[in-house]
């Protein structure tokens, strides 16, 4: 796509920002979206081009990026093929843990950090090996938002995450992420309802409502990040998992 090193980027996915941090870019970074929010230090000092679905076209082009860093799904069509026009532009589009490593790897290749982009990689592979896999994984339903009741079903990183922790998805038969009702989460007998700190800001009311209608099954709050985030976040899952995820 591009024949040089890029010296201006900018990142319009949180996860990615963080990755290209942890290569060692931050001082390349020119832009990151208000999401951006690791490492800490590092992105209040960065311009801030708006969200992830909502971009200032004018701070982006007073910026003057030779790189531009985006996503499929985290952000919106129009906007990426408006600085496309303009600007070098590498979309990640991420359904699988593979997709994911693969990802890490295009991204070291294209700022010109293979060799530490395929550390982090060879990092996040051996981590992941240290999950055992259950005989009989409980099934489990993904919220990630509320009134409407949205799930991540089939076909999504977090349905990768969701196998990787050990649970089943109990909507499996589902893809994307489909709005559903509180009576298909009854007719599920699922064991875990997991309530998402992203995109929805879930808090204990809602745990307590969704306890109330559903008493047979464990309603968890869970940490967003270790289940959408694919990049260097994916070295802190792990251990997410093996304890935050142990059954009671």
């Amino acid at each position: 796509m591009i024949d040089f090193i890029p010296q201006r980027i900018i990142s319009l996915v949180p996860s990615q920002t963080e990755l290209l941090c942890d290569l060692g870019l931050g001082q390349n970074l020119v832009g990151i979206t208000k999401f951006c929010i690791y490492p800490k230090i590092e992105c209040e000092k960065i311009s801030k081009v708006g969200g992830t679905k909502t971009f200032n076209f004018h701070i982006i082009d007073a910026l003057k990026p030779d790189l531009i860093i985006g996503n499929k799904e985290e952000n919106y069509k129009e906007g990426i093929e408006k600085l496309s026009e303009k600007y070098p532009t590498w979309i990640s589009d991420i359904y699988t843990f593979e997709e994911a490593l693969q990802s890490i790897q295009k991204i070291g290749n294209l700022v010109g950090k293979s060799e530490k982009s395929n550390q982090i990689c060879q990092q996040i592979t051996t981590r992941f090996n240290a999950l055992q896999p259950k005989n009989y994984p409980p099934k489990v339903a993904y919220l990630i938002w509320n009134k409407p009741i949205m799930i991540a079903a089939k076909n999504t990183f977090i349905d990768a995450m969701i196998e990787k922790a050990g649970f089943q998805n109990a909507f499996s038969d589902l893809s994307r992420y489909p709005c559903i009702d509180i009576e298909d989460l009854e007719s599920r007998a699922i064991d875990y309802l997991f309530l998402s700190s992203e995109p929805f800001y879930f808090r204990q009311k809602h745990i307590d409502f969704y306890q109330k209608k559903l008493p047979n099954t464990k309603v968890k709050l869970v940490n967003g990040e270790m289940f959408s985030w694919y990049g260097t976040r994916l070295l802190k899952s792990v251990d997410y998992f093996l304890t935050e995820m142990i059954e009671e």
